[in-house]
């Protein structure tokens, strides 16, 4: 529930909200603004009735939170929250592109990429080092010594770094390398890794997964927001329909409903999405349109002979030539690309 405080309300009263609240053993988040303070309660609404809450000095009303997640609902949170990572903005007015190879290969071609993606304008490397995939015979990632070279290519580059962890036993590994820690389609709801990624002091990229509705997905972003780490951008990469030609479909509708329902950025994953990279550039200038906050592509320096996802990676020069596009549809809506 959302707690609102009259605009006189004295620090008192604002105390004696927040102590009974506390001693009902509700979740408290304070917001004091320049007019009003708001106080957001997470807990069992079976306890409220005995509350008073609106009878206290200083309330002017309380409101329910009709959604069954909570702490992601813009209901909680009205205005977008923006997650500072290093020393770019995500949610602001900047839109992020997150750009690298599937897979971390080797360090020629990550270092190759980096400085490929930061001449382009992107601001954030991605790169797998642990490659969750459908068979298990196929390239598995090189693991740490994947996420030094992810780390070295940062150090060269000043680009900030993305990659996904897929064990709850890898999150310190993966923590001590990465700027930003994905979760993947695959693990959106694997909630063990979720309440170990609350603990972290680092923003998550969660993935939407392939068979999951909106709500789903928000209230995967629930658990990592419930154990306190409220740096959540989520990721749309495509859902499962009957349509196979693409490797999924790329839900863009999912873009304005989340932004409406819930103040997390937002980003677009079209590389995975669509799983051919000639299609990649439309979509990317479509999820800017619809009011993505980034985009996360696939670039490889030779996709023919990539071995993670060559036929969805850009190549160099389609990339560059895509980045010059963006920036344009991106001054159309207001927006913009440093």
């Amino acid at each position: 529930m959302i707690i609102i405080m009259d605009h006189h309300a004295s620090d008192d009263s604002i105390e004696a909200v927040l102590t009974r609240l506390d001693m009902a053993g509700f979740q408290i988040h304070l917001s004091q603004g320049v007019e009003r303070t708001i106080i957001g309660a997470i807990g069992d609404k079976t306890r409220l009735g005995g509350l008073g809450l609106e009878a206290m000095p200083g309330v002017e009303k309380v409101i329910p939170i009709l959604q069954p997640y909570k702490l992601a609902s813009r209901t909680f949170h009205e205005e977008g929250t923006i997650i500072k990572v290093g020393d770019q903005e995500i949610g602001g007015d900047t839109i992020h592109v997150m750009a690298g190879p599937c897979a971390v290969e080797n360090r020629e071609q990550v270092m190759e990429t980096a400085e490929i993606v930061k001449k382009a304008g992107a601001t954030i490397l991605r790169g797998g080092a642990f490659k969750p995939r459908t068979s298990p015979y196929s390239f598995q990632g090189m693991e740490e010594e994947g996420l030094k070279l992810l780390a070295e290519a940062r150090e060269a580059t000043g680009l900030l770094v993305v990659t996904e962890v897929m064990d709850v036993r890898a999150v310190p590994m993966v923590a001590e390398y990465a700027d930003i820690i994905q979760i993947g389609a695959r693990n959106m709801q694997n909630f063990f890794l979720l309440r170990e990624l609350a603990k972290v002091d680092k923003p998550v990229l969660l993935k939407r997964g392939p068979a999951a509705t909106v709500e789903d997905w928000l209230m995967a972003a629930e658990y990592i927001m419930s154990g306190g780490n409220y740096n959540v951008i989520l990721c749309e990469r495509g859902i499962r329909s009957f349509e196979n030609y693409t490797r999924n479909t790329l839900d863009l509708t999912a873009v304005p409903v989340v932004k409406y329902l819930s103040h997390l950025p937002v980003i677009v994953d079209p590389s995975h999405a669509i799983g051919k990279w000639r299609f990649v550039p439309a979509m990317s200038k479509a999820a800017i349109a619809a009011g993505a906050d980034g985009l996360l592509i696939e670039i490889h320096p030779n996709p023919q002979e990539a071995l993670c996802d060559g036929p969805q990676s850009l190549t160099p020069a389609n990339f560059c030539s895509m980045m010059t596009e963006l920036k344009q549809i991106a001054a159309a809506v207001g927006r913009r690309m440093d």
